[in-house]
């Protein structure tokens, strides 16, 4: 009986012996898994902010250079329209060169064209054109319609027959409308 229970222990200690071998063997994934460390969640929640902050960094950034090429547009729109607005003041110098030109004798005629194209040229310089709109169709964008005439025979109403005083502009901004005379 001692050799039958020696036996059973014998079998028993190999079962006991063999059941961890059998645990043992897992896949590498399984593996993997179980030896890996568990996140830390303060390491998760550090990540987290993490990414925030940089996130909004980022959005400070591009919100800055936001402002800042707005404040340069801005800052060129002022100094551009302050160029302006001397200009206007002096468009009427142009327009009364031009009128002495009408009343003038042959030697003040050549000193005041020598004047009247500096002027030209300092318009020009600055991207200033002229408006002139004699025959061509009213353009209420560019033109002030201050007078009107019955259309002649032949002649389409809408068209300018007269500028009074010549307008300006740069680019596409009006810097003066000319005063004309519309056909109706």
């Amino acid at each position: 009986m001692s050799e039958k229970k020696n036996r059973e222990e014998e079998i028993s200690e190999q079962q006991e012996a063999a059941q961890p071998a059998e645990c043992a063997e897992q896949t590498p994934a399984e593996e993997a898994e179980s030896a890996a460390p568990q996140p830390d969640p303060e390491l998760e929640k550090a990540k987290k902010e993490a990414a925030e902050y940089k996130d909004k960094w980022i959005r400070s950034v591009a919100e800055f250079e936001n402002f800042r090429k707005r404040n340069a547009e801005t800052r060129h729109t002022s100094y551009m329209e302050g160029r302006a607005d001397v200009l206007l003041k002096v468009f009427p110098v142009g327009d009364n060169l031009e009128r002495a030109l009408l009343t003038c004798d042959e030697n003040t005629k050549k000193g005041i064209e020598m004047v009247l194209r500096s002027f030209k040229a300092l318009l020009e310089g600055e991207g200033i054109e002229e408006i002139n709109p004699v025959g061509e169709e009213f353009d209420p964008q560019l033109c002030e319609a201050i007078m009107s005439e019955p259309a002649a025979e032949g002649v389409e109403p809408g068209y300018v027959k007269e500028v009074f005083l010549k307008g300006y502009k740069r680019g596409d901004k009006v810097l003066r409308f000319a005063q004309v005379k519309v056909t109706t």
